[in-house]
Order: C-alpha cells, then sequence, then structure tokens
C-alpha cells in the first residue's frame, strides 16, 4: 500500500513536469535512457560513423556513466532523483527528442505521452530469453491490479523493439502485447562485436596481459544470473574446492556474479591459483566471453551471444523447479538447451574432462537465436532510424 501510494505520487510530479516540457518544440535529437548501455554505445558508434549530425543526449544510471566518460560531444546525465537539476534535465531531453532509446523497464514511461513524430525504440538487453518476463513473468500475479496496469501502460509506450531473431520477436510480442509491426529485425547492436575480429583480439590480449596464466590454460567462465533472494545473502553453488583440485592444473575458473549481489567472500584469494573474481572489475560482459572457452551459466541470457562463437556450454541448474515456480522459464526449458545440464559439482567435472559436447547443436541454436545478428546490427538500425542521412 505504501509501495504504491510513492509511486503513484512520483508517476503525478513526473507527469506534470513532463507535461510542461512537452509544449516546447521537439528538437533533432536522440536520447538514450542506459541500464546497461553496451547496446546504446554501439548505436552511438555507428552514428557517428555515418557522420550523423544530431543532438545526443544519454540518460545514464551513475554506475554505466564511465562506458561515455570519453564522449565529449554528446550530454551525459546522471538519471536519477538525487539532483532536482538532474532529474529536472532528464525530463526535458524526453520531451523534446525525436528518438528515445530505451534498454530495459521503465516506470516513468507510464506517466508520459510522445508527442507524433517521436518514437520510442526498446533495445533490449538480452538477444534471447529463458526467464519469463513482463506480462508473462510468473510474479505478475501476485502484484496489484494497479501495478499490473501500470506495466502495461508502460510496455504501450515501446513504439519499436530491436530484435535479433524472429524467435525472440514472438517472446516480446507476448510478453509486451506488441503486434508484428512493431518488431525491428535489425539484429542486436552489441553482438557486431564478435564479428570484430580487431576488437576482439584486442580484449583476449588486454586479458591475457592482465592474467599471464590464461596463456597456458584453458579459460572457464561461470556467469549465473541472479536470484531476488539471494542478492543480500549469496550462497555460491559450486564446490570450488573440489573443481581446483580436479580442473587446477590445465583450467582456471573466472567468476562473473551479477554486481547487484554483495558478496563478502573473496573466492580468488582462497584459491588464487585457479579462481579469479571479475565480478566488480570493469570488463565488459562480451570481452569474459570471447576469452572462455567454456561458459558455465543457467537461466541467464548471454548463453545467446556465447553461442555464436560455436564454444561448449553447460547449464548449471540446481533450483530448476524453485526457479520455474518463482520467476519462471519458457515452457519445456530443458528441452531447448544447447548443451549438458548439470545439477551438481561433479557433473560439471566430469563433463568438461569427458569433452561431452554437441558443437552442431550450439551451431543450430545460434543460428536460430542470431538469425539477424551478423555483424551489421548497428548499421541496419541507424539505416532505420535515419535512411536520408546513412551510406549505402
Amino acid at each position: 500500500m505504501v509501495r504504491e501510494l510513492a509511486i503513484f505520487l512520483f508517476l503525478l510530479v513526473f507527469r506534470l513536469v513532463f507535461f510542461l516540457f512537452n509544449l516546447l518544440p521537439l528538437k533533432d535529437k536522440t536520447t538514450f535512457i542506459v541500464s546497461f548501455g553496451d547496446n546504446s554505445k554501439y548505436v552511438l558508434e555507428e552514428m557517428w560513423r555515418q557522420n550523423i549530425e544530431v543532438e545526443v543526449a544519454v540518460l545514464c544510471k551513475r554506475n554505466r556513466m564511465d562506458l561515455f566518460i570519453d564522449y565529449t560531444h554528446i550530454e551525459v546525465v546522471p538519471f536519477d532523483t538525487l539532483t532536482v537539476f538532474h532529474w529536472l534535465k532528464s525530463i526535458y531531453h524526453l520531451a523534446t527528442s525525436r528518438y528515445i532509446m530505451v534498454d530495459n523497464y521503465y516506470g516513468f514511461l507510464a506517466a508520459v505521452h510522445f508527442k507524433k513524430g517521436v518514437e520510442c525504440i526498446q533495445l533490449w538487453h538480452a538477444s534471447g530469453a529463458w526467464k519469463k518476463f513482463g506480462l508473462e513473468d510468473e510474479s505478475i500475479k501476485y502484484r496489484s491490479p494497479k501495478a499490473r496496469k501500470r506495466f502495461s501502460r508502460v510496455y504501450s509506450r515501446f513504439h519499436k523493439v530491436v530484435v535479433g531473431s524472429d524467435a525472440m520477436a514472438a517472446v516480446f510480442m507476448k510478453s509486451f502485447s506488441l503486434n508484428a509491426q512493431q518488431i525491428l529485425r535489425t539484429g542486436v547492436p552489441r553482438t557486431d562485436f564478435f564479428f570484430n575480429e580487431k576488437l576482439v583480439k584486442k580484449a583476449r590480449h588486454t586479458l591475457a596481459v592482465q592474467y599471464p596464466m590464461w596463456k597456458t590454460k584453458k579459460v572457464i567462465l561461470y556467469a549465473p544470473t541472479y536470484r531476488d533472494n539471494e542478492l543480500e545473502q549469496f550462497t555460491l553453488q559450486l564446490d570450488l574446492q573440489t573443481m581446483a583440485e580436479k580442473l587446477g592444473n590445465d583450467y582456471i575458473l573466472l567468476l562473473r556474479l551479477h554486481p547487484a549481489i554483495q558478496n563478502t567472500v573473496i573466492f580468488s584469494k582462497q584459491y588464487s591459483d585457479f579462481v579469479v573474481d571479475v565480478s566488480s572489475i570493469k570488463y565488459e560482459m562480451n570481452e569474459l566471453l570471447v576469452a572462455a572457452d567454456y561458459l558455465i551459466t543457467d537461466y541467464s541470457s548471454i548463453v545467446f551471444e556465447y553461442s555464436l562463437m560455436k564454444k561448449p556450454i553447460i547449464f548449471f541448474i540446481y533450483d530448476l523447479e524453485q526457479y520455474k515456480h518463482s520467476r519462471g522459464v519458457v515452457e519445456e526449458f530443458e528441452h531447448h538447451l544447447p548443451g549438458p545440464i548439470a545439477r551438481a559439482t561433479n557433473s560439471i567435472i566430469e563433463t568438461i574432462l569427458s569433452n561431452e559436447f554437441n558443437l552442431h547443436a550450439i551451431h543450430d541454436f545460434s543460428e536460430i537465436w542470431n538469425k539477424y545478428s551478423k555483424g551489421y546490427s548497428s548499421y541496419h538500425l541507424v539505416q532505420y532510424m535515419f535512411p536520408e542521412k546513412v551510406r549505402r
């Protein structure tokens, strides 16, 4: 009750301020609202490559502002309510831009009505989906009718949604209640990285210089999704001691835990010859993916990008039944996975040592989920936005 009242009051004020700024004329401007940033960054850089001369503003979470620190020719504004000036400036940009690029769910969209001629494009932060989200999220049934109505208003503000496949288009149409005309089949901008040999080599070289042991050992990346009930009390389910004993001579393990997890255990100190904890180190996920020889994950969407490289994947889903109930996954989830399932650490070890992987299945999986992500996704999106300005 208190939470809903607070949200109502916030959106009421937001709606009023947006209405006042909406009286101003539109500008030839593109505004990015950033939680993750990687897709936005690739679109921005393609705009500059094409010499698209428009005003650009980036409304950014403070923990992602470092992504844009070198971009001196755009305005980067902390998008929060800590400073009234920044908050007002953010709403001003939202109300006066022709293109609004978002990369997440933003509740404030429930309080805005864009002018005719404005287009809001969703640059969702995942190329595919195992977990249910939006209107399909199992947890939505526990929210109030007002909350569910608010969610629907937010989704109705998306004029277009960028996808890398027809499979993901179908997911979005169900999750956000969209029609086929709202789907942009340009490919996912950040996947351009995997087709850029220069960037891939640079990422691998940078990591190898910092961690010389990578030159002589194979790299296992463990990158699980976060679970709502573990953000403050996290317990690592991998048996690192056993893994170090069985795999330590020939492998190293990268730990990439979700940044929201408050973890006090420093695993890399406990197993300094085997574990490298990169959870708080400022590497982009793409850089870690190209450095990894194996990926261990669960319900995370990074598997869709990783499959582009046709490398082994293990699904460590020790809590599948519980997760199905609390969050929800796609139907017949286990049958869609392009790699072996493990419920315990010993199973992971045995799979790696026996090399039990079907790379053809990973290739087929990638062809389905990355159908339009072929190295030119940013170009195709910018071409859609500025058809008269893009070089053919």
